[in-house]
């Protein structure tokens, strides 16, 4: 019983900072990813469906991703996705491919966008201490049900403090790691 609380517990502090991760990589840092249009969809015969499923996008260089349309008849359609994006990015069509040239990130672009990123970081960490409450009122109500001894108890929970300042550091490591890539130039 008390393992399969301490699991539960690693398994959503994992999945919370995937989730930290894949927020992330939506914030444009100046240098092309293919993950920077993970979000945008396209009307595609008649449902919403991610570029990625419409077109191949592939990095032409640090600077520019290149986006080829499955069909030819996309090509006006992921165009027009992508200037309604909230990515504020100007896709330029050579025939079938669509260039994305990724303008530079000003001061203040970058300054905010850090923000964004602690932002997310600290959403993170909440989500984290969350799980660790629940997975401490878990123990709790097992010890009140006498099902596990009080230092049973106090183990557990001892080994969920550090689950949480683990899954803590990590968060704090992946934003150090994105604030820094924002201000490099």
């Amino acid at each position: 019983m008390l393992a399969e609380i301490q699991k539960d517990a690693r398994v959503r502090m994992g999945k919370s900072l995937e989730t930290l991760r894949h927020e992330l990589a939506k914030i444009r840092t100046g240098r092309a990813h293919p993950s920077l249009l993970e979000h945008v969809h396209v009307e595609y015969y008649g449902s919403e469906v991610p570029i990625s499923q419409a077109a191949s996008v592939a990095v032409e260089d640090a600077r520019t991703l290149s986006v080829t349309p499955w069909d030819k008849a996309m090509v006006q359609a992921i165009e027009k996705a992508i200037l309604k994006s909230d990515l504020g990015l100007n896709p330029a069509t050579a025939g079938q491919v669509i260039r994305i040239p990724l303008p530079p990130l000003t001061e203040e672009r970058r300054i905010a966008l850090g923000k964004v990123v602690h932002h997310e970081g600290e959403n993170t960490k909440i989500a984290i201490r969350n799980i660790r409450r629940d997975a401490i009122h878990h123990l709790k109500e097992l010890l009140k049900e006498k099902e596990i001894s009080e230092d049973q108890e106090r183990k557990a929970e001892n080994e969920i403090q550090n689950v949480t300042d683990i899954a803590v550091g990590k968060a704090d490591g992946i934003v150090a790691e994105k604030e820094k890539e924002l201000l490099d130039i």
